[in-house]
């Protein structure tokens, strides 16, 4: 038998009746800002923050963000909700063990097979009393069940926890363009209109800064949560835009005494996919540079084993300045010996290269540390990677299908379950099943695991070592 969580605050923050709920929503959607024509071609949003308190007085903001995920509505599959707890004391995060949320609109089923991915984490657990009355997670699922089509649910609520056990969690459920990442706040409370719009300027500065050090709890009751989405948005380099800023004084309340509220959205910096022009001039780039790049590790590598850090060398070429995904292998007399990578660009290239040479040197825990007696036997190579793009498929053989051996970077992820493979792997496992079913051992699932959160993305890499004929 389902167990449901029934709407809790239906009939007080909005409309118990669906026809009125319904129509309600759509008069918020109907009077959001237009989409403006320069953001035609930018990415969907991968992130939100938007607001929670009554519709009347913070439907209008929830409008401005949630009008712009309309159009992502068949990409959408999953939507990860993080709010603050308002009613229950706990320490860490806590999912409930319901099947569905319910409102008005109708039912949402909940992920349950993510959320027991979740509860692998330390610091998360099974609290149905956080969710039973809390309604920070609640006022939003009207919203979505009218803006995005047939979607899972996986509602976290944030009690006493650090940003980073919220990173964490969103690291862990971050997935591809099916997975939308939902951060729940209100702004400053019961102060002067005034000074409330002082308040919230500040905050949203912060925000689009991505500073969360600058962000108190008196600003956003919502700070936990908003602090781990910045903490994620600078690891994937989101950018982010303010796109409505007001208090209850603009909406319908007396001005003496206001609550803040705000939405924003985070995106990628670009399409994840690029031209094909794009791409061949980046790897053109990358190629007339292959003897600086691994100069890089090296230097980066040679400099630890001498007991000093590594400074970014001065006057280097620009396109090191722009964020960059890399991985750097050593290999002692063709033997592995170390490999530690980026899945995605969040720091300029240069310093993910300079990190992760001396990562895989000395911090890959397969390996001991490298000593320099071995040094002159290590050989590097250097991989560059391309966005990560999501694969549609409907099962395993469709899948198969799909995958390019040896141009295809993979990488899959299942809750909190995940793993990579260079393109380079297929020169050991030829075959797509092998390759696939490797894949999923190392990310800690069986050959033959399937189920309806398991994604698959593809990237392409720029290859290059320090052999003369590379």
């Amino acid at each position: 038998m389902s167990l449901v969580r029934h709407a809790a605050v239906a009939g007080m923050f909005y409309a118990a009746d669906p026809a009125i709920l319904a129509g309600d929503v759509r008069r918020f959607l109907d009077g959001a800002p237009a989409k403006r024509a320069e953001e035609a071609d930018a990415p969907f949003p991968k992130a939100i923050i938007a607001p929670h308190a009554g519709y009347v007085y913070s439907g209008p903001i929830a409008a401005s963000v949630y009008a712009r995920i309309k159009e992502a509505r068949r990409e959408i599959r999953r939507v990860v909700l993080f709010g603050p707890s308002h009613r229950v004391a706990f320490p860490g995060l806590a999912v409930p063990s319901v099947d569905f949320f319910e409102t008005p609109l109708g039912r949402v089923p909940l992920d349950r097979q993510a959320i027991g991915g979740l509860l692998r984490l330390q610091g998360v657990a099974t609290l149905d009393a956080a969710h039973a009355q809390e309604h920070s997670l609640e006022v939003h699922l009207p919203f979505l069940q009218t803006v995005l089509d047939d979607f899972t649910l996986i509602p976290v609520v944030v009690g006493d926890a650090s940003p980073e056990l919220v990173a964490a969690a969103m690291e862990a459920l971050w997935g591809g363009n099916e997975t939308l990442v939902v951060v729940s706040s209100d702004l400053s409370h019961y102060h002067d209109y005034d000074h409330a719009r002082q308040m919230d300027g500040t905050t949203s500065r912060a925000i689009e800064r991505l500073d969360l050090g600058a962000i108190a709890y008196d600003q956003a009751c919502g700070r936990t949560p908003i602090a781990g989405l910045l903490l994620e948005a600078r690891r994937h380099g989101l950018t982010v835009e303010t796109l409505d800023l007001r208090n209850s004084g603009d909406t319908a309340g007396p001005r003496d005494r206001v609550v803040g509220y705000g939405g924003w959205i985070f995106r990628p910096k670009e399409n994840l996919s690029g031209t094909r022009d794009q791409q061949e001039n980046g790897a053109a780039t990358l190629r007339r540079h292959a003897p600086l790049l691994l100069a890089l590790a090296r230097q980066s590598i040679n400099a630890r084993l001498n007991g000093q850090d590594c400074p970014r060398p001065q006057g280097l070429p620009a396109f090191l300045d722009a964020p960059g995904a890399s991985f750097v292998t050593l290999k002692k007399h063709g033997d592995l010996r170390g490999c530690i990578g980026s899945a995605v660009a969040w720091r300029p290239l240069a310093d993910d290269i300079l990190d992760n040479a001396t990562a895989a040197a000395f911090r890959d825990p397969r390996f001991t540390p490298l000593s320099p007696a071995e040094w002159g036997e290590i050989e590097l190579s250097l991989s560059v990677l391309t966005p990560p793009e999501p694969i549609r498929f409907t099962s395993e053989a469709d899948l198969l299908a799909q995958l390019r051996p040896r141009e295809d970077g993979l990488i899959i992820e299942d809750g909190t379950h995940r793993a990579l493979f260079l393109p380079i792997v297929w020169e050991m496992l030829p075959d797509p099943k092998d390759f696939l079913h490797h894949l999923k051992r190392k990310a800690g699932l069986p050959d033959h695991h399937w189920s309806h959160s398991f994604t698959a993305r593809r990237f392409h890499a720029v290859e290059f070592d320090e052999r003369p004929d590379s």
